[in-house]
């Protein structure tokens, strides 16, 4: 799991993204801060969509990991024994700042969005058309 950031209407935002072991992006999230609420709403949106993963690979970022100890909190609420694992461990999330490159790559010659809205839809087609289980289904 990592964030990277892009430029719409000249502010940062800041695209929140996970992967799995394979490099196939599992979930993405667009939101305009960086926050404690954002890695929550984030991590809360790819374990709606994917469930709950084992482990959690991550940079040392502190909001994310107050975002996954706010998911490992919730779990503990509802009477659920299983957790996630958080692994900080600078090296082992190459695989997701390599992949960030793509969609660098892509948004560079745009310079910034002029819209959150076009942004988020804009890097939604992108991460669909990058996803080789989306690409192959059509």
């Amino acid at each position: 799991m990592d964030e990277t950031y892009f430029k719409v209407k000249g502010k940062w935002v800041y695209l929140y993204r996970a992967v799995d072991k394979f490099g196939d992006t599992i979930d993405f999230m667009l939101s305009e801060r960086r926050d404690e609420e954002a890695a929550t709403a984030f991590f809360k949106q790819a374990i709606n969509v994917n469930g709950l993963p084992s482990k959690v690979v991550m940079d040392k970022s502190c909001a994310n990991y107050v975002g996954l100890e706010n998911i490992n909190f919730l779990l503990r609420l509802a009477g659920l024994i299983s957790f996630v694992e958080i692994r900080q461990v600078k090296y082992l999330n190459n695989l997701i700042e390599q992949d960030h490159r793509f969609i660098k790559k892509i948004t560079q010659p745009i310079m910034g969005f002029k819209d959150f809205h076009s942004a988020k839809a804009t890097i939604d087609g992108i991460e669909t058309a990058h996803d080789p289980k989306e690409t192959a289904i059509r």
